[in-house]
């Protein structure tokens, strides 16, 4: 008999000669609507991760297939019932000097919670608060304070308990969380001599919490401060809530990005590690400052994959290749986590950096360092991260007068199981500053990172810089967007193209001969984040006549619709008022990365490089509105239909009459068309981060804003003839007359 089939005769008899594989069961559903992911199927090693909807969290939220065969659930000696739950928020466990209601030993999502203060007491901070679906309170913490003490009141989080009741000069508060609560941010805080308590106000949370980017943003950047500082119990002012990463072009900034490639991260989570990392650079990398990123990813050990020494570290093409090219895998056989050798790796870049420059060198010492740490917090070996932190801040010489030139961001992103504790001991404790948080995905990091980057230290003006975040306002995402009114009446709007000149439509100004009743609203027009600006100087260009062809039947041309205004003052830069890029300048080839030598004809190239360009415009509103630019064949198709405008045009022959070379048009398919009071204002699009205007917006067919009210726009009805068409006067066509004006106030490019 074959040997082969004599053994396959014995299997059944002697299991053990088989070499099965052990798989963990299959039967690990959770109720109550939630779903779950594996990291390598069923096999051993593998991790099982639960997530919920909205408003409910998985108990437990990972579980882990052993080498037997078998699930280990975190902290449980059973392998219980995986469940999604009902998120709840704490209850207060004391208020002072006041009540709150209604009492409840804990509160679901959308309860209210009401605070009142006895007499002789004034509130601070939010009288109403609300659950959240990631179980945190909305608001700040509410306090009744007498004001007796050199500090405020420091209050007490919900959830939490404080030891100490006097807020003189050198008092300590210390607080702990109670039940199964974990402390983020100060245990302990001191009142200082300007008034304000030591680190971060203390939070206590559910172990399964995570934040939403509005309540990160303005704890890291003064972004949203004007929304929160008045309410804010431990700040007496309101600009400074959290200190941003400081962006200066004379100093350089070292950043250390540390990815967790451990097992209890999974791949799809490190996936979104490196697509944060990389948006992160990218952003960074727009700012044309001097930026060396190092990258470390690291598990039982860590592997530097860029060193700040390297040169390609200052190339943002070399670092974005290295994040792509970021294999899981190399950690797959040290599974564990040792957070402290990550950190140490840090240090001994430090320290190999510190001896190339000399430690008594300017160029060392001016270098600013930021760490972000992306991980779920928990290293379970190595021991404590602490010692490698206190390294860092040694070689760095931390200390008070140089607290800004080391940040530690301790940053969980995705669906992870994360170790709260671990991730507040790691972050930075800074005076009303919070440096640990969890976010949900790569987009909400990217909000957050918006208002951590601050452009207003800058030693020279940047042109283009939008804020890009979702939960930004209006006018920061189109800080150069300004209002341009006579007297009362907003007729305008316009572009801030440097500190003192804004670009327009010359048919603005018909009538200016009383230019001194005119007025220029730079920033947001709903704060007191915007400003008034007299017009020094008004230069229109020549060329533009309304009336230039009545004769030949043409009622109104807008050839040349183009002028510019010099204001008064010089604009002090901000989140609210910043300058767009001029295509063909030095500023805009500096953004768009390109060459010294690139010419006006290679920025064109670039920016209008296809048949149909997306761009936009600003809203009377404020909102941005969406266009496409048509070139080459489709300019024809676009700007033909003026033929059909019978009633504006009736003996019109030639629509190139009308709609000269200088126009860019839109208006066709889902369009957004400029209303009336738009005119002026610019046209512009999106390259690597920056903002360029192409175009400024100056007349058209079909006006969708017929009433007074801002937020009514109407689109043009179907088969409406002649269709809606609108037309921008092109910037690269106008050139020699911007440079005749500019020279001086911007640096031009050979055309």
């Amino acid at each position: 008999m074959d040997p082969l089939v004599i053994l396959l005769c014995l299997l059944p008899l002697y299991p053990g000669l088989a070499a099965a594989t052990p798989s963990c069961p299959q039967n690990v559903n959770i109720s109550g609507g939630g779903t779950f992911t594996l990291s390598q199927g069923w096999a051993p090693g593998s991790l099982l991760t639960y997530s919920c909807p909205l408003g409910y969290y998985p108990s437990p939220a990972s579980r882990l297939c052993k080498s037997n065969g078998q699930w280990q659930t975190s902290g449980a000696r059973s392998l219980k019932k995986a469940v999604c739950r009902s998120v709840r928020c704490p209850a207060p466990a004391s208020f002072e000097n006041g009540i709150y209601t209604p009492r409840l030993g804990s509160y679901s999502v959308g309860s209210n919670l009401s605070f009142e203060c006895e007499d002789g007491f004034t509130l601070r901070g939010s009288p109403v608060r609300q659950c959240r679906p990631n179980g945190m309170w909305d608001g700040e913490t509410t306090v009744c304070d007498n004001g007796a003490g050199h500090c405020p009141n420091p209050g007490t989080s919900v959830g939490a308990v404080r030891t100490g009741s006097h807020f003189d000069l050198g008092d300590k508060v210390i607080y702990r969380c109670s039940s199964s609560l974990v402390l983020t941010g100060s245990k302990e805080r001191e009142c200082q001599e300007d008034g304000v308590w030591s680190g971060t106000e203390p939070i206590c949370r559910q172990p399964y919490s995570y934040d939403f980017p509005e309540d990160v943003a303005p704890a890291l950047g003064s972004s949203l401060s004007h929304l929160l500082g008045a309410t804010n119990p431990t700040q007496k002012k309101n600009e400074n809530l959290g200190r941003k990463i400081q962006i200066q072009r004379s100093g350089h900034l070292n950043l250390y990005l540390l990815l967790d490639a451990s097992q209890s991260v999974t791949e799809d989570d490190f996936q979104i590690f490196k697509e944060s990392a990389a948006i992160m650079v990218d952003r960074l990398f727009s700012f044309e400052i001097k930026v060396s990123v190092a990258i470390i990813t690291f598990a039982s050990k860590p592997k530097v994959i860029m060193s700040v020494l390297n040169e390609n570290s200052q190339d943002v093409t070399e670092v974005i290749s290295s994040l792509e090219n970021i294999n899981y895998k190399d950690h797959e056989n040290g599974t564990g986590t040792n957070t402290y050798e990550a950190l140490n790796s840090v240090y001994i870049m430090m320290n190999n950096q510190m001896q190339r420059f000399g430690m008594k060198t300017v160029a060392w010492q001016e270098i600013r360092h930021a760490i972000i740490l992306l991980t779920d917090g928990k290293s379970n070996m190595g021991g404590s991260p602490k010692p490698a932190i206190n390294n860092i801040k040694e070689i760095l010489n931390i200390k008070q007068k140089r607290n800004d030139y080391l940040d530690i961001y301790a940053i969980g992103v995705g669906k992870l199981d994360v170790d709260w504790r671990e991730l507040n001991e790691l972050g930075s404790k800074k005076d009303g500053e919070r440096h640990a948080f969890i976010l949900q995905d790569s987009q909400a990091l990217h909000q957050v990172f918006e208002h951590m980057l601050d452009v207003s230290q800058l030693t020279d003006t940047i042109c283009g810089v939008g804020n890009m975040s979702a939960n930004a306002s209006d006018q920061e995402r189109t800080p150069w967007h300004v209002t341009i009114k006579p007297k009362s009446l907003e007729t305008c709007r316009g572009t801030l193209i440097s500190d003192q000149w804004v670009l327009t439509a010359a048919h603005c100004f018909r009538n200016a001969e009383e230019l001194t009743l005119w007025r220029v609203f730079v920033g947001d027009p709903n704060s007191e984040w915007g400003k008034d600006f007299r017009i020094e100087k008004l230069v229109k260009s020549p060329g533009f006549d309304v009336f230039a062809k009545k004769d030949q039947g043409i009622p109104e041309f807008y050839g040349d619709d183009i002028a510019l205004l010099k204001l008064a003052q010089k604009v002090k830069m901000s989140t609210h008022a910043r300058p767009i890029c001029l295509p063909c300048t030095v500023e805009a080839n500096l953004a768009l990365r390109r060459p010294q030598g690139s010419t006006c004809q290679d920025h064109e190239n670039e920016l209008l490089n296809k048949l149909s360009v997306p761009a936009h415009f600003v809203a009377l509103n404020g909102n941005k509105l969406n266009v496409n630019l048509k070139t080459g064949s489709e300019w024809t198709s676009c700007a033909q239909v003026v033929s059909q405008d019978k009633t504006t045009f009736p003996n019109l022959t030639d629509f190139r009459e009308v709609v000269t070379d200088q126009f860019l048009c839109s208006g066709t398919q889902e369009d957004d068309n400029p209303c009336k009071g738009e005119s002026g204002g610019a046209v512009f699009l999106e390259r690597r981060y920056r903002f360029f205007q192409v175009g400024l917006v100056s007349w058209g067919l079909y006006n969708p804003c017929l009433k007074s009210d801002k937020n009514s726009r109407k689109k043009a009805p179907r088969g409406r003839i002649p269709p809606p068409r609108d037309f921008h006067l092109s910037l690269f066509r106008l050139q020699p007359w911007l440079r005749e004006h500019l020279q001086g106030v911007l640096k031009f490019l050979p055309l």
